[in-house]
């Protein structure tokens, strides 16, 4: 489905149905903002306990992979409504508060230029470049591991570990699929949980952080909470933030004049990540279970109701954004979006995912002034998952000396 089209869908059913259930799925779809921001606002109600539930049910031959593995998701942070949620959360948010993203802001302008360095020097050599895996991908995974203080793994290692875990349980894969996902996620709980129960993380990381922490009845943290937590933010932190860069820099490449804007100009990137953020998000869908009877929208909803929440639907949401269809970097209430989610459960790294999508955009238009998309399809082959959307390929290549188009939006006056 592509981005119009899953639009257009979202469209016809916050006017038609705005809380709808799918027999196919058994899942009731809320698509109009104002109601989903109310779902997320109320986690008493509607419960984060499903958050991180296989979409795929798990064949037994993957539960014993799994098992062996000592693999468990216990409630950590996106899936915990428990009483244990604010503190771990605010371990995790104290790598990511708005001081620490912009001392970072050196290491994640550093690790681009390296990235992009690579980049350029084949686009030299061959003409062209995919700037998802050479960079979209790989950046946020090497910020996230210097941030963190993740040592002992590579990067490549951890990206399949973290693809993997995306595909298993948010995406269809096959029986025989689910076989070989297993067994690499099986590898990221055991190489995570050897992380925890060790004494071999620095002073200051993330996880020495969580081995530290206390429970509200001041027990330890067990291990395999420590794991779960670790298991979602690791994929958070490279997975779902390369999926914002790669479409961040392919909606720019393909917007007439902005490339050069890009470079240019103080706060355009930071303008077309926000609206990006709105129309595209990589997070597409979030689910959510009602603890008892509720009502939402005039739809009466039973206890146990698996909730779908279209978090990509709310941003085109005509009754909060003026005209959107259109793509308007200095909307006035652009930060209002759902991207990140809200309340108690919003994405703590926010802050960082935007951040390294705007240095990135900014770098690659200043390192890469002359490039184009390839020409080629019209839309590039997509990940498509229940939660998930972002293009898999940002294939560039450089047009020689071929006039740049003139800027036909993105101006303070949109």
């Amino acid at each position: 489905m592509t981005a119009s089209s899953a639009t257009r869908t979202g469209d016809a059913l916050r006017v038609q149905a705005p809380v709808h259930h799918d027999p196919g799925t058994g899942l009731w779809l809320v698509s109009r903002h104002r109601d989903i921001r109310r779902v997320l606002l109320d986690s008493d109600l509607f419960l984060p306990d499903n958050a991180q539930h296989a979409v795929t049910p798990l064949p037994v031959a993957v539960l014993r992979i799994l098992a062996r593995a000592g693999f468990t998701l216990p409630p950590a942070l996106a899936n915990n409504g428990t009483a244990s949620h604010p503190g771990l959360r605010r371990v995790v948010t104290r790598f990511f508060n708005a001081h620490r993203v912009a001392s970072a802001v050196p290491v994640i302008e550093r690790i681009a230029d390296e990235l992009l360095s690579v980049a350029q020097t084949r686009i030299d050599t061959t003409g062209g470049c995919d700037l998802f895996t050479s960079f979209a991908q790989a950046l946020p995974c090497r910020v996230l591991m210097e941030l963190l203080g993740i040592r002992h793994v590579d990067a490549a290692t951890l990206m399949r570990w973290s693809d993997a875990s995306l595909e298993l349980f948010w995406g269809r894969p096959t029986p025989q699929r689910q076989l070989e996902l297993a067994e690499r996620v099986g590898e990221f709980h055991q190489w995570l949980t050897e992380a925890v129960r060790g004494d071999t993380a620095p002073p200051g990381s993330f996880i020495a952080a969580l081995t530290r922490h206390r429970l509200p009845d001041g027990k330890p943290l067990d291990v395999a909470t420590a794991v779960g937590a670790c298991f979602f933010v690791f994929i958070a932190g490279q997975s779902t933030t390369g999926q914002l860069i790669s479409t961040v820099l392919h909606r720019a490449l393909a917007e007439p004049g902005l490339w050069p804007r890009v470079a240019q100009e103080a706060g355009v990137a930071e303008a077309w990540v926000e609206e990006v953020l709105r129309r595209e998000p990589p997070v597409t869908t979030w689910r959510r279970v009602t603890a008892r009877p509720a009502e939402v929208s005039g739809v009466q909803l039973p206890a146990g109701a698996q909730l779908l929440l279209m978090l990509m639907g709310s941003g085109s949401d005509p009754e909060f954004f003026a005209h959107p269809e259109r793509m308007c970097p200095y909307r006035p209430n652009i930060r209002h979006h759902l991207a990140f989610g809200t309340g108690r459960h919003r994405c703590p790294g926010a802050s960082l995912a935007r951040t390294e999508a705007a240095v990135a955009l900014r770098a690659a238009a200043r390192r890469l002034p002359g490039v184009r998309l390839t020409a080629g399809p019209e839309e590039p082959p997509m990940l498509g998952m229940l939660s998930f959307r972002a293009p898999l390929q940002v294939a560039v290549e450089s047009p020689g000396d071929a006039p740049v188009p003139t800027a036909s939006v993105g101006s303070r006056s949109t």
